[in-house]
């Protein structure tokens, strides 16, 4: 009975065709397309008008400090700890209350994700796969987004990495908007990945020409002239 009222919740908040939908990849089947993108360490981060934000800590993940993902992150405080253990190279940014408000992953070698998509990304001597990096809502819009990143990359070219790798979901607009702000490119790789009835998955790899993400560009602007006189 409980679950009759929350799918008549759900069809009278959303509507009959988009709870149709979201029942049909959870159950029956779904296609992720994860765009495959890349960038050198070196290159400076195009400009942007992000927000500032407060300032804040950044603490490397551990085993035994993942303590400070209960309050915003409640649910991954086992992963993280997991992900620690497997001598990944995480970074957590703290409040002053000293609670994870971001955090981001990077490996230096192959990755297997066996917390989300189920399958492993290869990574090529000198490269490292991003993953998991996420913002509570209020840091949404801020330099956070970019400082993150840097601070990451920063200790992977210590660990001898010259370029970062990562997918990104392609239905996932303001994730792959993020990338072109920071100076990714196209790889022209696709990990497909397809579900299966909720219980299988399958995965494969397809290749593209061109560009994928032309039309999420900002249009140049046009220089600045002098008025005519």
């Amino acid at each position: 009975m409980n679950a009759l009222k929350k799918l008549s919740e759900r069809i009278h908040q959303k509507g009959l065709k988009a709870t149709f939908k979201t029942l049909w990849k959870r159950y029956v089947f779904f296609h992720w397309e994860l765009l495959w993108m890349e960038r050198d360490l070196v290159s400076p981060v195009p400009p942007h008008s992000l927000k500032p934000y407060p300032a804040l800590r950044v603490v490397k993940i551990t085993p035994t400090n993942t303590g400070a993902f209960a309050r915003y992150f409640g649910d991954r405080v086992g992963t993280m700890a997991e992900l620690a253990a497997e001598g990944h190279t995480g970074h957590m940014h703290l409040d002053d209350q000293g609670d994870a408000v971001a955090f981001i992953w990077g490996c230096a070698h192959n990755y297997y994700d066996r917390h989300y998509y189920g399958c492993e990304f290869p990574v090529k001597p000198g490269e490292f796969f991003e993953f998991g990096g996420e913002l509570t809502r209020a840091y949404w819009g801020t330099e956070l987004s970019v400082d993150l990143q840097l601070e990451l990359w920063k200790a992977m070219a210590a660990q001898g990495c010259d370029k970062v790798v990562d997918v990104c979901e392609f239905h996932n607009i303001p994730a792959l908007k993020l990338h072109l702000r920071m100076g990714y490119t196209e790889q022209g790789r696709i990990m497909n990945v397809y579900g299966l009835f909720g219980r299988w998955r399958f995965y494969r790899e397809t290749r593209y020409s061109g560009s994928r993400l032309d039309a999420l560009r900002k249009p140049s602007r046009p220089p600045v002239t002098a008025p005519a006189t």
